[in-house]
């Protein structure tokens, strides 16, 4: 086609695909989001290809792995704090520490586009510093009311209410104001429904029965968290973990259930913010030629091996929502065979663009190439491949221990390590040589030196 499509590329943050309505999930409603894998293409094997926070965003622009764009690092943090604190900066750093190659807003920028970045960031690189025209962020550290911002780094301001309905009114202003021929890039990130789940509008806090819901097979509701402090995490973030107020550390009843209900709460409003979006583009003749992508940086394991958060190698952490809709350009299907990882986003808008995929960019374009493994850095050293059958673990580090080999077929809740046994050996010599491969050939960015101090 003559006209370049906009784009608007939508990222929740922390959410599983299994958490939703077209991935097969009975109790949550999100009409919004099955609307847009009916209308384009859902791959039902998307993949967070480091599922962790920045690390994933990071892969997501970069079309590089991991140890490829920042070296490996999970989140940049502070070297001190107390017990059971994670402290972050709240806003990229100066410079360009991470992204040693051009990345897909400066490459759409270059082709033209009007760039423009909404929502959370959670990168240590500022978005003008790699291709955005203009963008609007929050601190790092997550609240969903009466959050700080700032808009192309000018002073902080705080929105009344939630955060979430501000960013999808930008987005509709964004959106509705793009009246000219140049096509326009969006970059949406929402951070529902990773927590504090306990901070969003009642009607959603409230919308789900705990006692009704469906729990995953894999999910002991006498074992299901490592500890009481994480209940409160998921409840609080940081209001609890780094400030610690004292309403955060009053006694409580919050069981798993309890969160299942509080997290579908976020995601239905998620979906409802989602359908603003959708809403606006029609409303102001667009959508059809629109690229609408909808994913997660990472997933959420909820319970699920009695582990809670991201950066496990199973897929409740590993497995995220991948929709590519354009009525223009897409017929609609399900593609139950394609791996498409976070890896593979920036090489394949490129492609929809019309622009050159760079040779750095070490994902593929998925309407093109096949893919029948993906790689998962879950940590520096500890790599995943992930085929539609099989999972395999490996610690690539000195005699590259087989950490864990799963038959995702026979056993979809991966509760019987084969690692070790004699089961599927020709598959788990296949896998764990693709990953020591993938170890050996990679390119690992030199760790930057981010100048925190040490203090007594």
């Amino acid at each position: 086609m003559a006209t370049q499509p906009n784009i608007i590329l939508v990222t929740a943050d922390q959410l599983q695909a299994f958490a939703l309505g077209c991935y097969g999930n009975p109790d949550v409603q999100t009409p919004n989001i099955d609307r847009l894998a009916a209308a384009g293409v859902q791959f039902r094997y998307g993949l967070s290809n480091a599922p962790v926070c920045m690390a994933g965003r990071s892969v997501l622009l970069s079309g590089q792995h991991n140890r490829s764009c920042t070296g490996g690092v999970s989140n940049v943090h502070y070297e001190h704090g107390k017990a059971g604190s994670y402290p972050m900066p709240e806003y990229p750093g100066t410079g360009r520490p991470h992204f040693p190659n051009t990345t897909l807003p400066e490459l759409l920028r270059d082709a033209g586009y009007h760039t423009a970045a909404i929502g959370k960031w959670h990168m240590y690189t500022w978005p003008d510093v790699i291709g955005f025209d203009h963008y609007v962020i929050p601190r790092t550290h997550h609240i969903h009311s009466y959050q700080h911002y700032t808009e192309n780094g000018g002073p902080e301001f705080v929105p009344e209410g939630w955060s979430m309905e501000y960013e999808t009114d930008r987005a509709d202003q964004f959106i509705r104001s793009q009246t000219g021929d140049q096509p326009f890039f969006l970059y949406l990130n929402y951070s529902p429904p990773h927590g504090p789940i306990d901070d969003c509008p009642a009607e959603y806090r409230e919308m789900y029965d705990p006692a009704q819901l469906t729990l995953r097979a894999n999910v002991d509701e006498a074992n299901d968290f490592p500890s009481e402090h994480d209940r409160r995490v998921y409840r609080w973030d940081f209001r609890y973990y780094e400030l610690a107020l004292p309403y955060t550390l009053q006694p409580m009843t919050y069981t798993i259930r309890d969160i299942y209900a509080h997290y579908y709460g976020n995601i239905t409003w998620l979906d409802d913010n989602l359908g603003r979006v959708t809403q606006a583009l029609a409303e102001s003749g667009q959508l059809e030629n629109t690229i609408v992508v909808f994913t997660a940086d990472h997933g959420d394991n909820l319970g699920s091996h009695c582990r809670c958060g991201k950066g496990q190698p199973f897929d409740e952490s590993l497995r995220v929502p991948m929709l590519y809709s354009c009525p223009d350009r897409l017929a609609p299907r399900l593609d139950e065979q394609r791996l498409a990882g976070l890896l593979d986003i920036a090489p394949t808008l490129l492609s929809m663009a019309g622009t050159p995929i760079p040779p750095h960019m070490q994902g593929s374009d998925v309407f093109s190439e096949e893919a029948d493994v993906g790689i998962v850095e879950v940590h520096p050293g500890r790599i995943t491949a992930r085929i539609t059958r099989f999972t395999a673990h490996l610690n690539a580090n000195g005699e590259g221990q087989r950490l864990a080999f799963y038959d995702n077929q026979g056993d979809p809740y991966q509760m019987t390590n084969l690692a070790g046994t004699n089961a599927f050996a020709k598959e788990q010599d296949r896998l764990f040589a693709i990953l020591q491969a993938h170890h050996r050939n990679t390119p690992i960015l030199p760790q930057p030196d981010y100048g925190f101090q040490h203090r007594s």
